[in-house]
């Protein structure tokens, strides 16, 4: 019986691995890339992040907002900003649009653009069309393949759910049958002296082993993003019997509106008060007429460690708040919200980011190993001669 569950376990681990194995390295090796990116941009874009002098006092949101949209492509508005506790940060507004039932990347994004703005001055530093980022290309490489909402995902998604099942069958077969010193020590080293195809079979197995955990927890968030039913099973278990909270909503005035600038600020001078220990903070505005105002404010490099709060777009009261640190809100909703630290590794801080990115760098080396040590059994398999016909003499 077990010795059938491995052969199955083999086949699977084999074909799958063929099957998607060009995917999973295109998915790992962006996610590679992506493990930095905001450090890298910082470093090759300093204009856009950082002010020529850091001055005594900002101006306010809503006039920093007037010059972001401004800046933009006639009738444009701006739909987001992050602000940073830095003083020496810009503001960086951002605007876009995306259509989902695109099948390219160029068409997916109908614009997109970020704004980078002094905080004290109103200079605008940079407008940076975020549709021909360099990063934005990769993102949506690992994310969609290029292949728009509809198609690249659901080949991504399905790609992450059949990486988690070649790690786990991986992990059946790399447990050796009969247990010795040899083959204990097999299981977690790799044999430097051994010849390149030894090499190569040891790096795959053991390095395999090492990246296991991290690369399934990146396959399950991966998997809780890609699809909407999994995701809602999971939070409804972990969450049991605890209600689903409303949706926070504006409440429509009777009369005309006109006092979107003060209400602005209000929000922006919230922010600013929060970030004196904080990390940084953003503001999501209004898409409907009942549509709010949603500010987080984030604590350090961990995106779930946050307190957010969704303010009326009329009167500027605050609808609904909560903390990262609230025990009400269910096992099953504190898990959706670490699922970003999860995949990107921020969990733990640098240290789990560290071990990501190497996870990513073996996950993309185990097709092509895996590929070499598959073409090396082939060349081995011996080719069966045909029993030649061994006419008598003639007599």
């Amino acid at each position: 019986m077990k010795l059938k569950f491995r052969k199955i376990a083999y086949q699977l681990h084999l074909w799958l691995g063929l099957t998607s194995g060009l995917i999973v390295v295109i998915m790992a090796v962006t996610g590679c890339i992506l493990a930095f990116e905001e450090e890298l941009k910082h470093m090759v874009h300093p204009n856009r992040y950082f002010v020529e002098n850091i001055g005594r006092k900002k101006l306010t949101l809503s006039k920093l907002t007037g010059k972001a949209e401004q800046a933009l492509p006639e009738g444009l508005k701006i739909k987001r900003v992050i602000l940073s506790s830095d003083p020496s940060k810009t503001y960086v507004f951002r605007t876009l649009k995306m259509n989902d039932e695109a099948l390219t990347y160029w068409g997916t994004y109908l614009y997109y653009y970020r704004v980078y703005v002094d905080p004290y001055t109103g200079k605008v530093q940079e407008i940076e069309d975020a549709k021909h980022d360099f990063f934005e290309i990769v993102l949506d490489l690992h994310r969609r393949l290029l292949l728009g909402e509809k198609i690249g995902k659901t080949i991504t998604g399905y790609s992450t759910l059949i990486f988690a099942v070649i790690l786990l069958s991986g992990l059946v077969i790399w447990y050796p049958r009969k247990m010795s010193k040899s083959m204990l020590k097999g299981m977690f080293f790799i044999k430097t002296s051994a010849n390149w195809k030894r090499i190569n079979y040891d790096v795959h197995n053991v390095l395999g082993f090492y990246a296991m955990i991290p690369l399934l927890i990146i396959s399950y968030s991966a998997l809780i993003w890609s699809f909407e039913d999994v995701d809602k099973w999971v939070k409804n278990t972990l969450n049991g019997n605890i209600p689903t909270e409303k949706k926070a909503k504006s409440t429509i005035p009777s009369e005309e509106f006109s006092n979107r600038g003060n209400i602005l600020d209000l929000i922006g001078n919230r922010m600013e008060e929060g970030l004196r220990d904080k990390k940084s903070a953003l503001v999501n505005f209004p898409r409907s007429e009942e549509g709010t105002y949603y500010a987080e404010l984030t604590y350090d490099g961990r995106q779930y460690r946050n307190e957010h709060f969704n303010f009326d777009q009329y009167s500027g009261d605050i609808l609904k708040s909560q903390s990262y640190k609230n025990k009400n809100i269910g096992y099953g909703t504190a898990l959706r919200e670490r699922n970003y630290d999860l995949h990107t590794g921020s969990i733990l801080g640098m240290i789990s980011r560290i071990i990501y990115f190497l996870a990513a760098i073996i996950a993309a080396s185990l097709p092509i190993t895996g590929f070499i040590i598959y073409f090396n059994k082939k060349k081995k398999k011996p080719k069966h001669k045909k029993n030649k016909i061994v006419f008598p003499a003639h007599q």
